[in-house]
């Protein structure tokens, strides 16, 4: 190490130990470490859950064909044995061609189920951590780079304090600061959003429906509406072919880690699956997750032939009224930029994401080989057969 303390920081290093978890048994005893960070960071984000880190093992790791999987949680603890720092990374080996590639990131590489995939750790010891994470990592002679995600500022310094890296576009994430009243938030919007508010509500009653909004919360409701759920995400995402709206749960793989993830986190009350009903039927729903203070809204989906009302609109509006009235802080909108996140005026929050290479020829050109396999445009596709695991996620 460069220092025996940290430089933003009076922590000794000597004061911390780092511990390796391998396997999925032992992630499953991590839980207390993950609901002691999860007080003392006041963490927001739903992918930061034990139930979710547990879940996504269970279901992504080693799925896909040529490539192997290996879990790899760096738990730092301080004097007292108290977990101060848990970063979920997953060891990745692939074979490509003649050669062997092997990456380190963080928990959360799969179809867009894991939206923000970041470290968790008391602050104070973004240094520390990042020194026991690399002096670890320097004892594996067979890893190309590392791709840290979900960095903030502070971390952000840390990294960059002795090591050059490859910063990334950020991800940009949009959140709701929510007052006291659904009024006080009402009268806050722009123009043209109250204005959509009052057409999703007028039009349906002008043309005499009634609507139910219900939040679905326990454990065998939420079970049982998933099947539902998934079917008006599916025809959200095949309304129009002009329009781009992935089926996020097209894969069966998908569709197994929603109902388990769903089931775990239900059983501890953080999950709320908003349902508008017209007449007999559900014809929008939106998937949201409690953390902390604050409600992460998922994935949607909704009966296009109710789309002239607007009932994807109306849904998210009394999801929001439902955080208001329960105390909730913020509302997430999730990650993205699209108008109809935009538009309710949420403030971003970017999470800066950095590759940090292997100084070594080898593992430099497999990095750029990589980068270049995933990035969009048609002279990448040779090199995304190379570099793919051999099928889709299925």
């Amino acid at each position: 190490m460069a220092s025996d303390i940290a430089p933003n920081g009076p922590v000794p290093l000597s004061t911390v130990t780092i511990e390796t978890v391998t396997t999925v048994a032992g992630i499953a005893a991590l839980k207390p470490d993950f609901e002691r960070l999860l007080r003392v960071t006041g963490n927001t984000l739903p992918f930061a859950l034990h139930e979710w880190h547990l879940s996504w093992c269970r279901h992504f790791i080693n799925c896909r064909p040529n490539i192997y999987d290996e879990p790899h949680f760096y738990i730092l603890r301080d004097a007292e044995r108290d977990c101060v720092a848990i970063l979920p990374f997953i060891i990745k080996r692939r074979r490509v061609g003649p050669l062997n590639v092997t990456s380190v990131s963080l928990l959360g590489a799969d179809p867009a189920m894991t939206e923000i995939r970041a470290p968790m750790m008391e602050r104070g010891y973004e240094y520390l951590a990042v020194c026991a994470v690399r002096d670890s990592l320097a004892e594996m002679p067979e890893w190309d780079w590392i791709h840290w995600t979900g960095v903030g500022e502070e971390f952000a310094e840390a990294l960059s304090h002795d090591q050059p890296l490859k910063w990334q576009p950020p991800l940009e994430d949009f959140i709701l600061d929510l007052p006291a009243t659904w009024e006080e938030f009402r009268s806050g919007l722009k123009r043209n959003i109250r204005e959509s508010l009052r057409h999703c509500y007028n039009s349906l009653k002008r043309d005499g429906h009634r609507f139910e909004f219900r939040v679905i919360e326990e454990p065998e409701d939420v079970r049982r509406h998933l099947d539902r759920y998934m079917e008006l995400h599916r025809m959200r995402a095949n309304m129009d072919p002009a329009v781009p709206h992935p089926d996020r749960f097209a894969s069966r793989i998908c569709r197994n880690f929603l109902y388990e993830v769903c089931e775990r986190l239900a059983g501890r009350g953080a999950v709320r699956l908003f349902a508008l009903k017209i007449g007999p039927s559900i014809v929008a729903m939106r998937l949201g997750f409690v953390a902390g203070d604050s409600l992460y809204l998922f994935y949607s989906g909704f009966d296009p032939q109710w789309r002239r009302y607007s009932v994807m609109t109306t849904t998210v509006a009394e999801a929001i009224k439902y955080a208001i009235a329960h105390g909730f802080k913020t509302v997430n909108l999730s990650t993205t930029r699209e108008v109809s996140k935009t538009r309710w005026g949420p403030r971003q929050v970017d999470y800066q994401s950095a590759y940090e290479p292997r100084e070594r020829l080898r593992s430099r050109l497999v990095r750029n080989a990589y980068l270049a396999a995933t990035s969009a445009g048609y002279r990448s596709q040779l090199l995304q057969r190379l570099m793919s695991a051999g099928r889709p996620w299925i």
